[in-house]
C-alpha cells in the first residue's frame, strides 16, 4: 500500500495541475482575443449590404450580445463539454474541424519527435565516445548545422530542390489529386509528408544531440564507467546497461518540454507546405478573424501540451527507482 500513495498522490497533484493551468489558459486565450483592437463584425467586411440589425442578430446568435464574464464563463461551459461555438467563416461547429485536422499535425509531430529522438541519442552517444576524434567534430558540425537553419527557409530549399529541380517529391498538399484506397493511400502520404517531416527532423535534432552528447560525456567520466571498462565489458554493453539508463530521465524531460515548440511549429511548416492541418487551420482563421476556431485552437494546443508534459512526468515516475520504493524523489 504505501507504494503505490507516492504514485497515486503524484498523479492526483499533476491532475490537478493540468485543470487548474487550463483554467488559467482559458482566461487568458478569451482576455486577449476579445481585446484584439477590431470588432468581431465589422459593418462592411461581411457584406456591403449588411445592415446594424443583422449585425445585432449575428452578435445574438454568437452570444456576444452579453457582457464578457457573461460570455466567459458560457464559453468555459461549453468547452468543458467539447463545444468550441461555430465557426464565423465556415459555420460549421468548431470541434468538427478541429478533429478532422488534428490527426495530420499530430501525425507529423509524433513521426518527428521519434525520428529526433532517436537520432540524436544515436549520434550523441556516438559523438561521446570518439570524444576529441575526427568523428566526434564531424558529429558536432552536424548538430551546429541543424540548429542554425530556420525551418521555414530550410523548407522552401528542400521544395526548390527535391519538388521542383529533381521533382522527387510534391510541392504541397496531403494526397495526389487522384483519390487512392488501401495501402495505396498510406504511401501516398508518406509520399507527401516526407518532406515536411525531414524538415523538422534536420531542423530539430541539433540541439537535442549536443545535449545528449554533453550528459553522456559526464557519465563516461562516472566512476562505475571506469570500474566497467577495467571488468573488460564491451561498449555496447557499457551503452546499453550504464549509459542509456541514467540519460533517459533528463531526455524524457527535455522530449516533454519541447511539445509546445513541435506544435506551434506546425502553423509555419503546414502553411509552407499546405498541409491541411491545425497549424494552417490556424493560420487561415487569425487572417479571416474567425476567433471560435483560434480560441478552440489555443485550448487544444494548451491541453496536448500539458499532457504531453503529464506524460512525460509519468515516464519518470517509471523509470525513478525512488517511488517504487514508496518514496519522494
Amino acid at each position: 500500500m504505501t507504494a503505490l500513495k507516492a504514485p497515486l498522490r503524484f498523479l492526483a497533484q499533476k491532475g490537478l495541475y493540468l485543470g487548474l493551468m487550463l483554467l488559467i489558459i482559458s482566461a487568458i486565450t478569451f482576455a486577449v482575443v476579445n481585446a484584439a483592437p477590431n470588432n468581431f463584425f465589422p459593418s462592411g467586411e461581411l457584406n456591403p449590404n449588411i445592415t446594424a440589425e443583422d449585425i445585432e442578430h449575428l452578435k445574438a446568435v454568437y452570444g456576444l450580445d452579453q457582457g464578457p464574464l457573461q460570455r466567459y464563463f458560457s464559453w468555459l461551459g461549453a468547452i468543458a463539454t467539447l463545444d468550441f461555438g461555430v465557426s464565423f467563416s465556415s459555420g460549421n461547429a468548431v470541434r468538427d474541424e478541429i478533429l478532422e485536422r488534428l490527426p495530420v499535425t499530430m501525425a507529423i509531430s509524433l513521426i518527428s519527435m521519434a525520428l529526433v529522438f532517436v537520432i540524436s541519442l544515436y549520434w550523441g552517444i556516438r559523438s561521446a565516445l570518439a570524444h576529441g576524434r575526427m568523428r566526434d567534430r564531424i558529429y558536432k558540425q552536424m548538430a551546429l548545422i541543424s540548429y542554425a537553419f530556420p525551418p521555414f527557409y530550410l523548407a522552401l530549399l528542400f521544395i526548390l530542390f527535391f519538388a521542383v529541380w529533381l521533382g522527387w517529391f510534391p510541392i504541397a498538399g496531403l494526397e495526389s489529386s487522384t483519390p487512392k484506397e488501401g495501402f495505396a493511400r498510406l504511401l501516398d502520404w508518406a509520399w507527401h509528408l516526407t518532406l515536411p517531416i525531414a524538415v523538422v527532423v534536420i531542423g530539430g535534432f541539433g540541439s537535442l544531440m549536443i545535449y545528449i552528447r554533453s550528459l553522456t560525456l559526464e557519465i563516461l567520466k562516472s566512476d562505475y564507467i571506469f570500474f566497467a571498462r577495467a571488468r573488460g565489458l564491451s561498449e555496447r554493453i557499457i551503452i546499453r546497461h550504464y549509459i542509456l539508463p541514467n540519460l533517459y530521465p533528463p531526455i524524457v524531460t527535455i522530449l516533454g518540454l519541447s511539445l509546445p515548440g513541435v506544435i506551434g511549429g506546425s502553423v509555419i511548416l503546414e502553411t509552407i507546405f499546405s498541409i491541411n492541418g491545425m497549424g494552417l487551420l490556424f493560420f487561415q482563421s487569425a487572417l479571416s478573424r474567425d476567433y471560435p476556431v483560434i480560441m478552440g485552437i489555443l485550448i487544444i494546443g494548451a491541453f496536448l501540451t500539458l499532457l504531453g508534459n503529464m506524460l512525460a512526468d509519468l515516464a519518470l515516475l517509471k523509470l525513478n527507482p525512488y517511488f517504487k520504493q514508496g518514496k519522494r524523489s
